[in-house]
Order: structure tokens, then sequence, then C-alpha cells
């Protein structure tokens, strides 16, 4: 029995045991875990910075060509306006984003050294289909005789699209002079959208 006992001593020896230092053990594990955690941590805090100051120039040189693009479209029709409550409209209008082009390119020039022809040419391509597109639009409207009521609508849209621009600039930049220009723009645009989306020519017409 001793001889038996002896055997069955160093067959329990023999047997293997969990290796507690292995790849999958829970310590290996959580170690493993936390460092994934903290990676993905710190790259989406890089992601966030980089992509909150590519997001700032990208928007905002956005919003300066749609801005001129709409400028250049006010001062061809504003002239062929016939209502002179809507022209009068239209020249806030224009003057608010004069203000607002200027000072924001002031600002893209001295951040971002902004250059025309440095824009990336996706920007360029798609303010000048929009630029086109709207140009076309009025030209017919002004052709058909109903360019009043075609060009207030369409002012009223693009201001609706400056005040979503501007918005989620504001919300991106971190910069206190950019913010208040941005604030300013804001304020005078959402006072003169209903100028132009509560346009009717009847009222016009009795009115005159």
């Amino acid at each position: 029995m001793e001889g038996q006992e002896y055997l069955n001593q160093l067959a329990a020896e023999a047997r293997p045991t969990k290796q507690k230092n292995g790849l999958l053990s829970s310590k290996t594990l959580i170690v493993l875990l936390i460092t994934v955690v903290v990676v993905v941590f710190f790259g989406i805090i890089i992601g966030i910075i980089n992509g909150n100051k590519g997001g700032e120039q990208k928007l905002g040189t956005t919003l300066k060509i749609h801005i001129d693009n709409t400028s250049a479209i006010i001062q061809a029709y504003q002239p062929k306006v016939k209502s002179s409550d809507l022209r009068s409209s239209s020249a806030s209008l224009n003057s608010v984003l004069s203000n607002t082009t200027r000072e924001l390119t002031d600002y893209l020039v001295e951040k971002y050294d902004f250059k025309l022809k440095k824009v990336d040419k996706k920007i360029i391509a798609e303010t000048d289909a929009a630029f086109e597109e709207l140009d076309a639009e009025l030209f017919e409207a002004k052709i058909n005789g109903n360019l009043d009521r075609i060009y207030a609508h369409k002012m009223a849209y693009e201001i609706s699209l400056f005040l979503a621009e501007e918005s989620k600039l504001m919300e991106t930049t971190k910069n206190e002079t950019l913010d208040e220009l941005l604030k300013k723009s804001y304020d005078s645009l959402e006072n003169l959208y209903p100028k132009f989306s509560d346009f009717s020519e009847t009222k016009t017409i009795r009115k005159e």
C-alpha cells in the first residue's frame, strides 16, 4: 500500500495546474482591458481637438463663400424687385451679410492664413453649384414675371441655411471673437427672416 500511495502522490503532482500568469488570466485580462480603454479615450480626445480645429476652418470657409455668393445674387436681382418693402429688406440683408463676411474673412486670414485659391475644391464645387442653381431659378422667375415672390422665398431659405451654418459653427468654435461676431449676425438674420418668409405680393400691392 505504501508503494501504491507513493505512486498516487507522484501522479497527483504530475497533473497540470492552471497557469496563474497566463494570457487569459483575470489579472492580465484586466490590465489589457484598462490599456485598451486608455488608448481609446486618448484617441477620442485627440480626435475631438483636431476635429474642432479642422471643423472650425471648414465651416467658417464654407459660410464665408456662401455669404459671398448670396451677396452677389442680391446685388444682381435686388434692383429688379418691384416691391419697395422687399427691396428695403433685401438691402438690410445684404448689409448684414457684408459685415459678417468682412469680420469672418479677417478672422480666417489671421488664424488660418485664408486664401480662396487654397480652399478645398469640393467646397468650391458645392457652393458654386448652389449659386448657379439659385441664379437660374431667379432668372427664370424674372422672365415669368414672378420675381418678387420667388426672390422672397429664396432669400428666406438662404437665411435659414445661414442660421443653421452659423449655429453649427458657434457649437464648434472655442474662440470668443468668432463666437461674438456669429451671434451678432445670427440675431440680425433671425430678425430679418420673417420679412421674407411672410412676404405677400397682395399685401404689398394693397399697401402701395
